[in-house]
């Protein structure tokens, strides 16, 4: 075989030399072909260009700001349209439509007629087609869905194509959520990407295991699996074969009167290096990614270079090459017939190399977690109350804050990983996303309403500043929680006939009778009264310390100046909030014979031995030790569950204070705390809420110092004596929960070389622990790194403040700061978590219950008049559904919203996975009729997850992989058709379904009527 290679190899070179006597013009064959029994290579040419990184989204865009990186996604555009217009056989796929829209809004109708030949002749492929690529560790799985749809109805509408395919080729790590929900749910034929641990893929490569069926859900199994594609290396070509102007890559030297003709040379390279990765690889039919970040701003340069190389390799004949996508890729390995490897779970934790986990993520810059996720709770809420106003496009929406969250779900946005200056665009953005929702004249009217949201750790952005009695101050840092409504308003300067009208907005679909808060306060002389005039029992307490030190410096460095009044207390008080709807509450100083709300009383301790302080009024009991100041037993007497449960913040060593820290307790009729002062840069506060059964801890965290210099990275933990068998669970996304077992992975026999960093992992709703009697849970109020290193033990980062930078692309230091007249200090940060201790096998309905609760919070609204009279108030309570409906308890609305066609796009969920509750993991019903009692519902359509789809379609298009070994499983139940008629939607545990609903026009279901009728 060796001499007939030779031969053959001969005669090539002979042909060439004779066919070219002198230079001239060669047409080069680049027609698509698969030929059988042959190596093909797929060429699929793309760039990656993020969505912020380095420079900003629009810096990316338009070419800004250059000295960091020479990048203009502009120019790729442009470029890469007008060599696909050379030539039919070309191709390119294109991801991010975040700069696509940009791009396609500045094009002439004439170029856009051209581009949509592209697209419809399938040179131009939109593949993933979300907004951006979006991070798997950080974001919720909420706010992946509306980032995804965003982009593909940009899609849908311009194009009327559905992408088939997954492209998530840089997050550093990749979740089950991801595969199931991102991708079969989507109708996504196939996924593919580059990031996974290097010992993982080293077993893939030597066992022809890079490609395989992923069935992330183990609810849903096989009816939500997905073809997912690993790359043998990066998601750049082979070396040698990457083609932009400064690229080192020899190019093909075909012109026979220049030096260094060079055809065969690059034949036998690329021949080789199909070779190789065809050896890793089943079937046939082989992909090579050719592009790279920010490629093709002179796409001339690599189309031709792929023009040759399909020509002579083509010629050679010892493989085929072809210009190709992932959709023709796929489509070609599911012919071949084959069976391919089952995967499972997740591809967490990610290293690059023995002592490099990318885990550090999970935390890193905790403000920005913290307000993307209070600011995706609000846009829920604020998208529900735009339907039943009425969406307009004429008038201020929810657009800007829906594109800004988007662009927020980036693997370098929500994730931490970008720079500086970076984060702060994205948080601007933000803020004007928000400042954009008016949405206070649906209770109001226009006469100077506020819906407010509240913050934490909001760095560099000014708040929507209300006018009435010194409004909403701006640059708070305190964050909203499912209990208590933050809001800074200054009853001092509030008159004895002024009132203030608080409405606490509901968009849960379930009756809440939870506390309201009530912050900035600055008299204890405050009555709250429910809209019918009833008195409500309040209490108020002293803020501390650190929020108040907190405020003034934050006002201060981002306002220019120090804030006008300065609160003292904050107002706590129950509430009552109808499900999908708001009630109102009157907060005012007090008439003579009215009740006041109670103030707390407070107790200081005194340091002794053998004395125990309890905290708590109902069955949760919280005993602190008066000797050394800390959690010591958690004491549940419904449950009869006790035992030493010590919270300890925690670094490399344990912090210990410096001074005589402080500690104090609380008490009330409303709610008891817990202050302590662990040391000048730390403290907490622990609630305990009347008649609810879980333990509250709001931490405060910075500036941390580094003086030092050495960078910390702030942990705290929960320590028990439960009998774990190095075994926690961590959810995905906020969707299901995963089984992680210290020290192990269930893919290939894991070498330890990092046993903290390996054994973290990303949540975003908690995690838990358990053994054969309780379960301990903890929850979150934005994406953190969690870990179980010693058995019975939690430990969560809270803060990071490093002074090195990691060498991973970044190129700076996760150092945030906040600065006055230049002098600078490190950024602190204000957060929550949530403990409860259960029985075995009850602690689901707490996790899933109260995670929702914290995603989807309820919103603050004030407004002020004179009186008490609520007559000029256009309604002070409401509902959206049926007043005598109660929602299913398994399950959630995800999304109600009016789109421009004047359909209503709706999302509903079921809550639990298979076998996590005895209750609750079942089949859930949702009556529509109920849930929109006075609309006459005239046509109801299933669609994909990302609504670009009629679902009956994209399962007729669904491709039946095969599976490799035994594929017994439990029969995967999913939710029927709708029946027309009772219009009653099914949903099985962890199912999504979504809806496209059409009203009959302009006509409405009396209340009356609709209540006979059903």
């Amino acid at each position: 075989m060796m001499g007939a290679a030779t031969v053959l190899l001969v005669v090539i070179v002979a042909a060439i030399w004779v066919a070219q006597s002198h230079s001239e013009y060669i047409e080069y064959n680049t027609t698509q072909r698969i030929v059988n029994g042959q190596i093909n290579v797929h060429l699929v040419p793309h760039s990656h260009d993020d969505v912020g990184w380095l420079k900003t989204v629009d810096q990316y865009y338009v070419g800004a700001n250059n000295s960091i990186r020479g990048a203009c996604v502009q120019n790729v555009l442009d470029s890469v349209i007008s060599a696909l217009l050379e030539d039919k056989n070309r191709k390119f796929i294109y991801v991010e439509m975040a700069f696509f829209q940009r791009w396609w809004r500045q094009q002439s109708k004439a170029k856009k007629i051209k581009v949509k030949e592209l697209v419809d002749s399938g040179q131009l492929e939109f593949i993933n087609g979300g907004m951006c690529m979006h991070d798997e560790a950080t974001p919720h799985y909420i706010d992946l869905i509306d980032q995804t749809t965003l982009g593909h109805q940009f899609i849908k509408d311009e194009f009327s194509k559905t992408p088939r395919v997954g492209w998530q080729i840089d997050p550093f790590g990749h979740s089950a959520v991801q595969a199931y929900l991102l991708g079969a749910e989507l109708g996504f034929d196939s996924l593919f990407f580059a990031r996974i641990d290097y010992q993982d893929r080293a077993k893939r490569l030597k066992e022809k295991m890079l490609e395989v069926i992923w069935q992330g859900s183990r609810s849903l199994g096989s009816s939500s699996q997905i073809f997912t594609g690993i790359f043998p290396r990066h998601y750049d070509p082979p070396d040698g074969f990457t083609f932009e102007i400064n690229d080192v890559s020899p190019p093909i030297q075909d012109d026979i009167e220049l030096f260094d003709y060079n055809v065969q040379e690059r034949v036998n390279d690329f021949v080789a290096a199909a070779i190789y990765q065809a050896n890793v690889t089943r079937t046939n039919h082989i992909m090579w990614a050719m592009g790279t970040d920010f490629r093709y701003q002179y796409a001339d340069s690599w189309f031709r270079q792929m023009d040759k190389f399909i020509h002579y390799v083509n010629q050679d004949g010892r493989v085929n090459a072809l210009y190709s996508t992932p959709s023709i890729y796929t489509d070609s390995k599911y012919a071949a017939n084959e069976q391919w490897p089952l995967k499972v779970d997740d591809f967490f934790p990610y290293a690059d190399k023995p002592n490099a986990y990318w885990t550090g993520y999970f935390t890193s810059r905790p403000a920005l977690k913290g307000y993307v996720r209070v600011m995706s709770g609000y846009y829920q809420a604020a998208r529900q109350l735009e339907f039943f106003k009425g969406r307009n496009a004429s008038r201020p929406n929810t657009n800007l804050l829906a594109e800004a969250l988007a662009i927020a779900q980036h693997h370098d946005a929500v994730s931490g990983t970008e720079r500086q200056h970076v984060a702060a665009d994205y948080a601007l953005r933000l803020s004007l996303g928000y400042k954009e929702v008016h949405i206070d004249d649906f209770l109001f009217g226009r006469s100077g309403g506020c819906i407010c949201p509240c913050f934490l750790g909001k760095p560099k952005v000014k708040f929507a500043t209300g006018e009435a009695s010194d409004g909403l101050t701006t640059g708070n840092a305190l964050w909203t929680q499912n209990k208590f409504l933050i809001c800074h308003v200054n009853l001092a300067a509030v008159s004895s006939t002024q009132y203030k009208l608080l409405s606490f907005i509901r968009s849960y679909v379930e009756q809440w009778k939870k506390l309201g808060q009530y912050n900035n306060v600055s008299t204890t002389d405050i009555s709250v009264k429910d809209s019918a005039g009833n008195e409500v029992e309040s209490q108020i307490l002293p803020l501390s310390n650190a929020t108040s030190i907190l405020r003034k410096y934050y006002v201060k460095a981002y306002l220019g100046k120090s804030p006008g009044s300065e609160p003292k207390y904050w107002l706590a008080f129950p509430v009552s909030v109808p499900p999908l709807g708001f009630s109102t509450y009157i907060v005012s100083k007090p008439r003579q014979t009215g009740n006041r709300s109670t103030i707390s009383k407070v107790h200081k301790s005194e340091r002794s031995t053998n004395t125990s302080i309890e905290v708590g009024q109902g069955n949760l009991k919280l005993l602190y030790s008066a000797d050394e100041r800390k959690l010591t037993h958690y004491v549940n007497s419904r449950n009869l569950a006790s035992g030493a449960y010590v919270f300890r913040p925690n670094g490399s060593f344990p912090i210990r204070s410096d001074r005589q820290e402080s500690f104090a307790v609380l008490s009330g009729p409303v709610l008891d705390e817990v202050h302590q002062q662990l040391n000048p840069w730390i403290s907490q506060i622990t609630r305990i809420f009347k008649g609810k059964e879980h333990a509250e801890v709001e931490f405060t965290v910075g500036p941390i110092p580094v003086d030092d210099n050495i960078g910390k990275e702030l942990i705290t933990q929960f320590t028990t004596s439960m009998k774990t068998n190095k075994t926690f669970y961590t959810d995905s996304n906020g969707r299901d929960f995963i089984k992680r077992i210290r020290d192990f992975r269930t893919d290939w026999d894991l070498q330890v070389n990092q046993p903290i960093a390996g054994n973290y992992y990303p949540v975003n709703l908690g995690i838990y622990v358990q053994d054969s009697n309780t379960e301990l849970s903890v929850l979150v109020d934005r994406s953190v790194g969690v870990s179980s290193l010693v058995d019975g033990q939690v430990e969560l980062m809270l803060h990071r403040r490093l002074i090195h930078d990691d060498t991973r692309g970044v190129g700076e230091a996760l150092n945030e700061t906040v600065c006055i007249a230049g002098s600078c200090e490190g950024l602190t940060i204000q957060g929550k978590l949530y403990l409860k201790i259960d029985p075995i096998g009850e602690g689901a309905k707490w996790r899933r219950t109260v995670g929702q609760e914290l995603y989807s919070p309820l919103l603050l609204a004030f407004t002020e008049q004179d009186g008490d009279n609520l007559s000029n108030f256009q309604s002070s309570t409401f509902s959206g559904i049926d007043s005598s409906y109660s929602f299913p308890n398994n399950t959630a609305l995800l999304t109600l919203q009016e789109l421009y066609s004047g359909k209503i796009l709706l999302r509903l969920a079921h809550l639990y996975e298979i076998e996590e509750d005895k209750d609750y993991s079942a089949m859930a019903s949702v009556e529509l009729l109920k849930l929109f009692p006075n609309k006459k519902i005239r046509k109801v359509t299933e669609m994909s997850l990302s609504a670009n789809q009629e679902r009956a379609e994209m399962e007729k298009k669904r491709l039946a992989w095969k599976v490799e070994g035994s594929t017994k499983e439990t029969k995967v139940v999913r939710g029927g058709p709708v029946d027309p008629e009772k219009l009653v939607v099914e949903l099985a545990p962890m199912e999504i379904r979504t809806f496209f609903i059409e009203f009959a026009s302009l006509q409405t279901v009396p209340e009356a009527e609709n209540q006979a009728a059903t």
